[in-house]
């Protein structure tokens, strides 16, 4: 009798896992900040649009509201469609800059957004209203096409190659990173920081106490075998 109640309340447990699993897996797997921007405008993505066939020429990626998002990472978002959606100020693109590859922000009341794109260093193409210029200009993209109420900049240049080197304002001991469409940062090098990276990594503690240690040794060894002359000598 007590075998069978065990077995019955094992198999309930068992099934109640299996339910809990379940539903973690057909959980939406996008959450906080980077969900609340796929569900910013009502709809999906729009057929033929930038976000949409990038998305659909790739097995890897699917699309997840304006989003489109890894298959096997999917708060990460790698395309973003905001067309329409009455945004103003774009602070919020913030939380998804490292990833973003396409964006599409056409038929938006912007003014000049060229500041926030600091950090979207895999940004490859971004759609805007036919009124704002591509961040940092001619510059910084490979191709501006414009197509009806539409501003296409294509392919990010990288700062650190260009004509006009920014890699010459870093200081010793560091070296040029892009940063976004026409941006650039100094990063130290390994075993510098500080100010201009002139500071070295911590104190070579190992090397300090290898030559006290040889040191000590040699006086050590040294007055040993002068105080056994002196010895014999007497």
């Amino acid at each position: 009798m007590m075998a069978s109640s065990r077995r019955v309340g094992a198999a309930c447990v068992f099934q109640l896992v299996s339910v809990v699993l379940t539903l973690c897996l057909w959980a939406d797997p996008i959450k906080g900040d980077s969900h609340k921007l796929c569900s910013r405008c009502p709809g999906d993505l729009r057929n033929g649009t930038a976000v949409f066939n990038y998305c659909h020429a790739n097995s890897t990626l699917v699309a997840d509201g304006r989003c489109c998002v890894q298959k096997q990472a999917r708060q990460e978002v790698v395309g973003l469609d905001l067309w329409n959606c009455s945004i103003t100020k774009m602070e919020e693109l913030l939380k998804v800059a490292s990833t973003l590859v396409v964006l599409d922000l056409s038929d938006n009341p912007f003014e000049n957004i060229s500041f926030v794109f600091r950090g979207f260093t895999r940004l490859q193409e971004v759609v805007l209203p036919v009124t704002i210029d591509c961040p940092e200009g001619a510059a910084a993209w490979r191709s501006i096409t414009l197509e009806m109420n539409k501003r296409i900049c294509q392919g990010q240049k990288n700062t650190c190659n260009g004509t006009t080197e920014p890699s010459n304002l870093c200081p010793e001991y560091s070296v040029c990173e892009p940063d976004g469409p026409g941006l650039f940062q100094c990063s130290c090098i390994k075993g510098q920081h500080g100010y201009k990276c002139l500071r070295q990594d911590g104190f070579p503690m190992w090397m300090f106490l290898g030559i006290v240690g040889a040191g000590t040794m040699v006086i050590t060894v040294f007055l040993w075998v002068t105080q056994r002359r002196k010895v014999k000598t007497m």
